[in-house]
């Protein structure tokens, strides 16, 4: 599909959090046609500035040819589309093609797509990797799965969206490699907060420790732009600890059904289960480091240093 097509295309958005809103402002300054929905409509109207429409139902999107979704879970997912004012069962007309973005069960997505292949829409699965400021630096990793077809045909709104679109097979397989990769951003957050207090109180600063494991060859991406929250201690949340559990106990459930045993997983899941009970609810994930500092008997301060995220 060429760029012409895709400005011609009219393109229905569910969702505008913060995840939601960035994505949706990339494909309009890319100069997408996007007409946009979301539950509390003042959180989606500065789109309007970057061209978008807003509408008051999700029906109003029914006549767009491609539908994205990027809802906070599967039951917020179904509710879009085929609950009772859902975009897929108020009878009329669907979108051609569904797109969701949201991290949701295999189980959630086959119902749903049972339900869109009945009704004549077809459904990709794209759910995606990393923050909203990894959206506005166009480096957002996404995971594909469904119709190879109908994957052709959304591939280059996708590839507007970030810096690598994988296309992983049929039907549910990339809720799979979405919920094993949020396993190991659990595992990752847990064991950089172990090691980053371990080396404080042997009497290194942070700053100076996570700089080393960024340049070495244990660093990434994940260690990077997460240094300043480590290091400056800013939990504005860019992921919830109350997310991280949900896709931490999505990716144990499905461990259990297959038989697959994941010891570490469940450790780090109740390190993440500990924050929330110590009333880390509403903040970044990186408070996983409050956390183990506490429980090492460090207080632990910012160290108001600049540092980069890599972003």
């Amino acid at each position: 599909m060429s760029e012409e097509i895709i400005t011609n295309l009219h393109v229905g958005w569910i969702g505008t959090g913060r995840m939601g809103f960035a994505m949706a402002e990339r494909l309009l300054n890319a100069g997408v046609n996007v007409t946009v929905w979301n539950r509390t409509r003042e959180k989606a109207e500065p789109l309007v500035e970057k061209g978008a429409k807003i509408v008051d139902s999700v029906v109003e999107l029914s006549d767009c040819d491609i539908v994205f979704t990027m809802v906070g879970g599967p039951d917020d997912f179904i509710e879009v589309t085929i609950g009772e004012n859902g975009i897929l069962s108020h009878g009329g007309k669907t979108p051609d093609i569904l797109v969701d973005c949201t991290t949701i069960s295999e189980e959630a997505s086959r119902q749903v797509r049972d339900y869109a292949s009945n009704v004549g829409t077809k459904m990709i699965d794209a759910p995606v990797s990393g923050n909203a400021k990894v959206v506005v630096s166009g480096k957002l990793s996404i995971v594909a799965s469904g119709d190879q077809k109908a994957f052709e045909s959304v591939k280059l709104l996708l590839e507007m969206l970030g810096q690598g679109v994988s296309y992983v097979g049929p039907g549910e397989v990339a809720r799979m490699v979405k919920i094993c990769h949020n396993v190991l951003l659990g595992i990752m957050a847990q064991t950089l907060a172990e090691i980053t207090v371990l080396a404080e109180k042997g009497g290194v600063n942070r700053h100076a420790f996570l700089d080393f494991i960024n340049n070495s060859v244990m660093g990434s991406p994940f260690s990077q732009y997460k240094t300043p929250a480590y290091v400056n201690l800013d939990m504005t949340p860019t992921f919830t600890p109350v997310l991280l559990r949900k896709d931490m106990d999505l990716g144990l459930s499905a461990a259990r059904n297959l038989g697959v045993p994941m010891p570490v997983t469940a450790a780090a899941r109740e390190c993440v289960q500990s924050i929330i009970g110590n009333g880390h609810v509403d903040c970044d994930f990186a408070a996983l480091i409050l956390q183990q500092a506490a429980n090492s008997g460090l207080d632990i301060k910012s160290e108001d240093v600049d540092v980069g995220t890599g972003l």
